[in-house]
């Protein structure tokens, strides 16, 4: 198989200063070689170092967490240092209360076609909607699983120290003006909101904020395309608010599949979201108590609303955390720079999660922190996380989902004839008798060569979230589409249109 490498690995104590050598050989058509990668390693349950700690993990998100459980059920001496709520931005201002949000904006779209079910008419507007209610509501939810993280990590002997930490070098932490020695160190101090530099920044809120709000906006302006600006476009919208998203770029979504993102940007439009492409916000001002004027480079004419959001982006909460100090390096922007294992430009220091520039999921997180566990703690060989087979997802209305190559993707990794496109756009069977216009979308795409394996798929759909997690393991088995398509579908659902897809696209221009 021309261009093809098989890996096999092999681990060697290194008997001075107890670490292990991974060795990988290489062999493949032309090439072949023996690479090497040092990792620190330690016997489960045994001390044999000076240090307090044996691992000391800095910050208590998802990756952080999950690490420092695993790492203390091993027999590790852990220590979390955290100085919010534990469970990071997934928990207390992420995927958790996003998904809240998704689910009580939806209400009111439900209730209106309840109506073609034989329920009585109900339009509803943000008026009627009880905000203070649902915060509360929300908020309650979110301490739950605080104190639930909390007494896990407690219940596993992981000592949770509450401060903010520094790196005073590459074996001691700070926190609170003490300090603590460990002989490993993880960072996985997460990401925060992008905030620019304009006249009037004051005024901006951020995913962060949104969770808080002390009342429902009547107008939003949001200004960014990625999945958060566009998760919240939806979400501000299905309360019932007026809605302009402000783009930068022509289209929103700019890193998924060009065919998915304009399918969702026809259905955003439908849904009465203004869509703004190539527009830049100069300056904010206050107008009013409970309203803001925005200001933009391109177009003279401003625009009222009575809140600004700004979704354009992340970075690292990095900076002045010690890491030159430790010997940590990073790039321009605050990424520590990590090998496939985590492990950084200081051998007996890891980073997980989105201070790294991989991909910043929590389930990645989670991962990336409990194979570190393992490798450090278990005496597992180190083992990579497959990130080409994450699946992932948009709560959008409707949502997307989608795993593996995009088509552009797929163009520049076999060439324009080296792959084959299936689709099939449906209007889903939910909304036939509420004569809502909606539409799902289904795209396999196919690798032409070899065994045609399906090396992408995207869903737009309600259900897609939920679909995409099972298309993840297949495309991970290696799934043909010869395989799909002599699977039998389950009737009637959406997924269907999965494994009934028969007639390859023709090629675009």
């Amino acid at each position: 198989m021309i261009g093809c490498n098989y890996y096999r690995g092999f681990l060697s104590r290194h008997s001075i200063d107890n670490t292990y050598k991974l060795y990988r050989i290489t062999v493949g058509t032309g090439q072949s070689g023996l690479r090497s990668h040092r990792f620190m390693a330690m016997t489960s349950g045994k001390n044999t170092t000076n240090y307090d700690y044996d691992y000391f993990v800095v910050g208590g998100g998802s990756g952080g967490v999950r690490s420092s459980r695993i790492a203390a059920q091993l027999g590790a001496r852990v220590a979390l240092a955290e100085s919010k709520q534990l469970g990071g931005t997934c928990v207390n201002v992420g995927c958790v209360p996003k998904k809240l949000f998704c689910y009580a904006s939806q209400f009111r779209e439900l209730f209106h076609d309840a109506h073609g079910y034989g329920w009585p008419k109900i339009d509803m507007n943000y008026n009627d909607h009880n905000w203070k209610k649902f915060l509360e509501s929300k908020n309650a939810e979110i301490q739950r699983l605080n104190n639930a993280y909390e007494k896990n990590q407690k219940d596993n002997n992981v000592e949770i120290i509450k401060g903010r930490a520094t790196l005073k070098d590459s074996h001691t932490v700070v926190v609170n003006n003490k300090e603590y020695t460990t002989k490993h160190i993880l960072v996985a101090v997460g990401g925060c909101p992008i905030i620019p530099n304009i006249e009037g920044r004051e005024h901006i809120i951020t995913s962060d904020d949104a969770f808080f709000l002390e009342k429902l906006p009547k107008n939003v302006i949001i200004v960014g395309g990625g999945y958060i600006a566009t998760e919240f476009a939806c979400i501000f919208n299905g309360f019932g608010c007026e809605v302009t998203l402000i783009l930068r770029g022509k289209t929103i979504l700019s890193s998924f599949d060009e065919d998915i993102r304009a399918k969702l940007t026809d259905e955003l439009k439908k849904n009465g979201i203004n869509i703004r492409y190539q527009t830049e916000v100069e300056r904010i001002e206050k107008s009013s108590d409970d309203s803001f004027r925005v200001k933009f480079k391109q177009d003279k004419t401003p625009m009222d609303t009575n809140l600004v959001m700004f979704a354009i982006g992340r970075h690292p909460n990095t900076y002045n955390i010690g890491l030159d100090k430790a010997g940590i390096k990073t790039d321009d922007n605050g990424v520590i720079k990590v090998d496939d294992y985590s492990q950084t430009t200081m051998p007996n220091i890891y980073a997980v999660g989105d201070c790294t520039d991989r991909k910043a999921l929590t389930p990645v997180a989670i991962q990336e922190g409990h194979y570190l566990a393992n490798m450090l703690f278990g005496n597992q060989q180190p083992r990579k996380v497959d990130y080409a087979t994450v699946g992932t997802t948009v709560f959008s209305e409707p949502a997307i989902g989608t795993c593996g190559l995009t088509e552009q993707q797929a163009r520049e990794t076999y060439g324009v004839d080296g792959y084959d496109v299936y689709e099939s756009t449906f209007k889903p069977m939910f909304v036939q008798l509420s004569k809502r216009d909606r539409k799902s979308y289904v795209k396999l795409i196919v690798d032409r060569n070899g065994q045609q394996r399906v090396v992408g798929i995207h869903l737009m759909d309600h259900a897609a979230p939920e679909i995409i997690q099972m298309c993840s393991v297949a495309l991970r088995a290696g799934a043909t589409k010869d395989l799909f398509d002599h699977t039998i579908g389950i009737h009637p659902t959406s997924a269907e249109e999965i494994v009934q897809i028969r007639t390859k696209r023709e090629k675009k221009n």
